[in-house]
């Protein structure tokens, strides 16, 4: 793994890079900036003088200014891609001005444009690589050109290019959408939870979708300024179809060799290992057996997928990427997401917006992300096909518990994930930062929520993880 010896030759390359940031336009101002002066109180009064002075015009309040925001972004699909593409959507209504770096060329580019947003090009391979002298390069010429008061670095390749880059020398926010080191295993894991904890000293805020999350980055000993903003979705865009048939009708005809009226599991997400499709592959004739006629729908593309695509039963259809998993969500009688490590996904609160039951497994955020009461219908073990398989054909036999899983689950989306409550608890992030450049690991107060308050207190957690 060439991780480590890039890190270093990185840090090695932009020693003396700090001082020549600090000069950019753009950056020496986010470095000087001083809280407004205080003003002079008054000369004293000459003897004589009226006892009551005269009467001064208070001047006008200045209008904000809109805050400058610049996303850093890889990977630039699945989740990240939708969770940053809300943001820019929903930062005017906020006084953000959003600027994008990611590949001018791809589908989150359009995304980001559409929503209002400016886009910059960063092409950056999803993992460390050769090319990261380069990429760690190229975001300190960007910072410089856009001059924004606030980065956000989305997902750890992005952190790690971000922080290298300026190293707190601009307010940087750093979400890490999951943590790296529960994708790998032994001596990968700890050297990422190393960098990890070495890197929080140029993060301003550490943001989490989840406390569970949260509790993870603490429990690998990375001591940081900690806020948990969970994910949120549109629950405009995501919402029930008029009726089953409906739902069925307009996201069928895109796959007609699914039937219309079979039960129907519908699994939204990236083919990669993190996702664990192959344990829903191999949960799925234990299905079929029980449940007769049941298919099987995996929805999105990836690493995996070919692999993937020699194991799977005649019963399951591979749908490939989608631009509208909405239509998918609704035309299914339950989501299963079998992730074997997560932060807090965003498929199953889509589904859940769009009145769909969901089966998830008890890893980071998916407890937080269920409406209380669902555990013993929804939630299973990792990596269990036995239990997957056994959850699934419990729904699928029972369609009124179904029912009213999915109508419970689109009230607790609407009343706690809403993406304008999520968008705008990061903006207050933005703010509290903006015209600091905090570069320390933990503030006065200790670990925060997205509106400055405590952070929930850990409790006993299980934590589900790969990494040793």
């Amino acid at each position: 793994m060439v991780f480590p010896r890039l890190v270093v030759a990185v840090a090695a390359r932009v020693r003396l890079s700090p001082a020549a940031i600090a000069r950019a336009p753009g950056i020496r101002e986010a470095m000087s900036r001083r809280p407004e002066p205080v003003p002079a109180p008054s000369p004293p009064m000459p003897s004589g003088s009226p006892r009551t002075p005269p009467a001064r015009t208070a001047p006008a309040p200045r209008p904000r200014r809109p805050l400058k925001v610049l996303h850093v972004v890889q990977p630039v699909d699945g989740g990240v891609a939708r969770v940053v593409t809300d943001l820019v959507a929903a930062g005017a209504s906020e006084d953000l001005h959003a600027t994008v770096a990611c590949r001018a060329d791809g589908a989150l580019a359009g995304a980001v444009r559409g929503a209002g947003g400016a886009v910059r090009h960063w092409a950056a391979d999803r993992a460390p690589g050769p090319a990261l002298p380069g990429e760690v390069a190229r975001i300190a010429h960007l910072v410089a050109q856009v001059r924004p008061d606030i980065v956000h670095a989305h997902s750890a390749k992005a952190g790690l290019a971000v922080r290298l880059a300026l190293r707190g020398r601009v307010p940087t926010v750093f979400q890490p959408h999951a943590w790296s080191f529960e994708a790998v295993d032994g001596a990968h894991a700890r050297l990422a939870r190393r960098w990890e904890r070495y890197g929080a000293r140029w993060a301003a805020r550490i943001v989490c979708v989840s406390a569970a999350e949260m509790r993870t980055g603490q429990a690998a000993g990375i001591d940081a300024d900690w806020a948990v903003i969970p994910n949120g979705v549109d629950t405009g865009r995501f919402r029930p179809a008029p009726s089953p048939a409906a739902g069925r009708a307009a996201a069928l005809p895109l796959h007609p060799d699914v039937p219309p009226d079979v039960p129907l599991v519908v699994c939204v997400a990236r083919l990669c290992r993190q996702k664990g499709q192959d344990v829903l592959l191999r949960a799925w004739p234990l299905v079929a057996r029980q449940v007769p006629g049941a298919r099987l729908v995996l929805v999105g593309d990836g690493p995996e997928a070919s692999a993937l695509r020699r194991g799977a039963p005649p019963s399951v259809t591979f749908a490939g990427p989608t631009g509208d998993p909405a239509a998918w969500y609704r035309a299914a009688d339950l989501l299963v997401l079998p992730s074997r490590w997560e932060g807090m996904a965003l498929a199953p609160l889509e589904a859940l917006a769009c009145g769909t039951p969901v089966l998830v497994t008890d890893v980071a955020g998916a407890r937080e992300a269920l409406p209380a009461g669902q555990e013993p219908h929804c939630l299973v073990p990792p990596q269990d096909p036995a239990a997957l398989a056994g959850a699934a054909v419990a729904l699928l036999r029972d369609a009124p518990l179904r029912a009213e899983l999915g109508r419970a689950g689109r009230r607790h989306v609407l009343a706690t994930h809403d993406v304008r409550h999520s968008a705008a608890a990061v903006a207050a992030v933005y703010r509290a930062l903006s015209g600091t450049g905090r570069t320390g690991s933990t503030g006065p107060n200790g670990p925060t929520g997205p509106n400055g308050n405590a952070a929930p207190a850990a409790s006993p957690e299980r934590r589900e993880s790969l990494a040793t």
